[in-house]
């Protein structure tokens, strides 16, 4: 017996219990090579000679035709199939004649030698033997090679029909039943695919299995599927996670591992292979996120190509020094976007090559060291030479550029996109198959986006229920026609996130309102594992047994509320990305007209510190100069006052002579002091030689002239002066203590003048701005 033989017994020998296979192959002698005498019958043989004979020992060696015989008659046959049964016999008389073609039985064949014969399509096949035998002899070419020599190479051998040969194998009952199973559990869950092809996919499955009982697919039954050739290069290995996800739920295998995207993490390369151990022995063993795993790994990956370039003679953690440390910090301040790295092409392609690094990219290439010497130093794997927080601390120079940069989108296109979602419809999100998301949901997700503030990673990750109503503290259903239901307040539950545990959070009734629609209609989905706490749960946006992915914002619903509201993808700060509209919203609740404290947006964005909403709380130009404008800096620290000008002592020289011609009016009489601005006494006037009382002839004679002119002067005040302005009569009582004994314009002093204690407040008027200052 041959390996092949050999391999051909042990595959029959590992066949499901649970289902018995339609032949006893050990019953058959299977020698792979044909003796004489049959050699020579199978160089005779001929189509016709089997028409007329039949599978029988008449017409062939019993050892080779009874087999196929049995084969066909095992075979699973429909009412009114009578034809085919020609074209059966046609396909095992062509394989007795291939038999003595290769002087070898078809216990021995190869996959190869049976792809041969089946060839690689229907048309290649008719071609080959056109007026030999029937046209669709093919079909049961294929049946007699799964049968009988375990054929399952079904990538070899092109398009054939999967549901037609698991009927004639297993029986149409059986594989509808199994079939019917799976369809209705992933219709359930919202699978759109056509019909046809996901039943053509489970018979691929059950072909490989070799059983049509779902029972039979087992974990490791799927995982082999799935690691097989003729699933993984078919039409439908994108079908098989939720074929197996649909066995799952049945209850006949675990849930599928979760799908990886790639081959795994690039080998490190252009470095020490110490280096590299290091770096791979700390990667498996710290429990950062694998996503900041993998960034650090790269991050570390660049210090090795640079030591093998710097510092060829540094080839492990423990060679490292205080001066290595700050070797490395001085080359990242100095370095440039693709030194170091493995991999140029994307860089290069986006035209980063040769650019400074920002300064944020300058602050992670330092603390990613940081962090992994401490690691090694806490786990005792290296002796500590150095204080990593002291060695590779960044720098001020690179710390002072990197203050909150919140990145908002600019007021108008942000109300476009508010405008965008509020009318969102299915047809906004084409594709090219016509299979998308459910409107409601693609509604939910979008109003989420923009009214809830959270990241995208929590979004996706919301639950069934996040949302609830409640009034004065007293839970409300969302759908009560009740008077206090529409005084609701609308609760966000948001689950554990990046920085801390799950909260609660008031939200837009908008944006309840769009869930509650959503969850009305959403298919029953299995639960699902949350890959941040490791527990299975009903996820909100799932549909068809998956959760939206994180990326769907960034990737399709941006884009498309950009479309739609007929603004660009990108703006001067960047692409619109989701983690731009929660600064966008952070930014206006804390810049509102009844704006959020610090502390209040910190609970409301979930950070567990103030130093992380500090990021996001930027005051915005508008806020600070409204702010600015209220402060009322230039009307505190200036003042006006009225000033009559006499003109007739200016053009007749009087006012050259030394006559007065100014007087600033104090509200209870005038002063003719030229450098008024300059008295210390002007807010509390002593009443000097320079003042004329209203209430005087001469005050009344200066009323009545008409050639006054009225103009106002401005007056810079002082801090006791600002002081009495702001405070009243106390702070204005400590002025005039103050100043009973500083010398008046006219050389005398208010405590020689006998002025009165007390005084009151002169009627400096404020600036008002002229009516083209508006």
């Amino acid at each position: 017996m041959t390996a092949t033989t050999t391999k051909a017994a042990a595959g029959s020998a590992r066949l499901p219990a649970s289902w018995p296979w339609p032949l006893d192959l050990d019953r058959y002698d299977r020698r792979a090579l044909v003796t004489g005498a049959e050699a020579k019958a199978l160089a005779v043989l001929e189509i016709e000679q089997l028409r007329r004979l039949g599978l029988t020992p008449q017409a062939a060696p019993r050892r080779l035709v009874e087999p196929l015989a049995h084969a066909r008659d095992c075979l699973q046959w429909a009412p009114g199939t009578g034809h085919q049964r020609r074209f059966a016999s046609d396909a095992a008389g062509l394989i007795l004649i291939r038999c003595g073609e290769l002087g070898r039985s078809y216990w021995g064949w190869s996959d190869e030698d049976w792809t041969d014969l089946i060839d690689r399509s229907g048309g290649e096949f008719r071609r080959r033997w056109s007026g030999q035998i029937g046209s669709n002899a093919r079909p049961f070419v294929i049946a007699y090679a799964y049968l009988l020599g375990g054929f399952t190479a079904f990538e070899q051998i092109g398009r054939f029909q999967r549901p037609t040969l698991a009927h004639r194998v297993f029986g149409q009952a059986l594989v509808d039943g199994a079939v019917g199973k799976i369809l209705a559990v992933l219709g359930d869950w919202g699978y759109q695919r056509r019909p046809e092809r996901l039943v053509s996919a489970v018979c691929q499955a059950l072909l490989l299995n070799r059983s049509p009982r779902l029972e039979d697919l087992s974990g490791p039954a799927l995982a082999a599927i799935r690691a097989s050739v003729a699933m993984q290069e078919s039409e439908w290995a994108s079908d098989l996670h939720g074929i197996h996800r649909a066995v799952a739920a049945l209850g006949h295998a675990d849930p599928p591992p979760r799908p990886r995207h790639g081959p795994g993490p690039t080998a490190i390369e252009g470095t020490s292979g110490a280096w590299v151990d290091w770096v791979e022995r700390w990667h498996a063993t710290s429990t950062l996120t694998p996503k900041v795993r993998s960034s650090y790994r790269s991050v570390l990956a660049k210090i090795g190509r640079w030591l093998a370039t710097e510092h060829p003679d540094v080839t492990a953690p423990e060679h490292w020094t205080r001066q290595t440390c700050a070797s490395w910090v001085t080359a990242v301040d100095r370095m440039a976007v693709g030194d170091y790295s493995q991999w140029t092409t994307g860089m290069r392609s986006q035209g980063r090559i040769g650019k400074p690094l920002t300064p944020q990219a300058k602050s992670g290439y330092i603390q990613v060291p940081r962090t992994f010497f401490r690691d090694l130093h806490e786990w005792e794997w290296i002796p500590q030479r150095f204080n990593p927080a002291h060695a590779l601390r960044t720098p001020r120079s690179v710390q002072a550029l990197m203050g909150p940069d919140p990145r908002v989108i600019a007021d108008d296109i942000w109300a476009k996109l508010l405008w965008a979602g509020l009318n969102v419809e299915s047809g906004d999100l084409p594709t090219a198959d016509g299979r998308t998301y459910p409107a409601e949901l693609i509604r939910g997700i979008t109003l989420t986006w923009l009214f809830a503030g959270q990241r995208s990673d929590e979004i996706a990750r919301l639950r069934v229920g996040c949302i609830r109503w409640q009034h004065d503290g007293m839970p409300i259903p969302g759908d009560s026609g009740e008077v206090l239901a529409r005084d609701a307040v609308c609760l966000l539950d948001v689950p554990t996130h990046k920085t801390g545990t799950a909260f609660t959070k008031p939200v837009d009734p908008l944006l309840g309102q769009a869930i509650e629609a959503w969850q009305a209609v959403r298919p029953d989905q299995p639960a699902i594992l949350d890959p941040k706490t490791n527990e299975p749960v009903d996820f909100l946006f799932a549909f068809r047994a998956r959760r939206v992915s994180k990326h769907y914002i960034n990737g399709t619903i941006i884009p498309m509320l950009c479309r739609k509201a007929g603004v660009p993808t990108a703006d001067v700060r960047g692409n619109i990305t989701s983690h731009r509209g929660r600064s966008t919203i952070a930014s206006q609740l804390y810049n509102a007209k009844e704006p959020m404290t610090l502390f209040e947006l910190q609970e409301w964005l979930g950070h567990r510190t103030p130093e992380a909403t500090a990021h996001y709380a930027k005051i915005t130009p508008n806020t600070l100069a409204r702010a600015y404008n209220d402060a009322g800096y230039f009307a505190r620290n200036v003042r006006t006052i009225e000033v009559l000008v006499d003109r007739d002592a200016v053009a007749s020289g009087a006012a050259a002579a030394g006559e007065p011609w100014q007087y600033y009016d104090m509200g209870h009489g005038y002063c003719t002091y030229t450098f008024f601005e300059q008295c210390q006494h002007r807010m509390a006037c002593a009443r000097c030689d320079f003042y004329t009382p209203k209430a005087s002839s001469k005050g009344q004679l200066l009323e009545a002239k008409d050639n006054l002119q009225r103009m106002l002067a401005s007056i810079p005040l002082t801090d006791d002066e600002r002081a009495a302005v702001d405070d009243g009569q106390a702070a204005l009582d400590q002025l005039l203590e103050r100043l009973v004994d500083v010398p008046t314009p006219a050389g005398s002093t208010p405590r020689q003048i006998g002025a009165p204690a007390t005084a009151t407040l002169l009627p400096i008027l404020a600036i008002t701005k002229r009516p083209h200052d508006e």
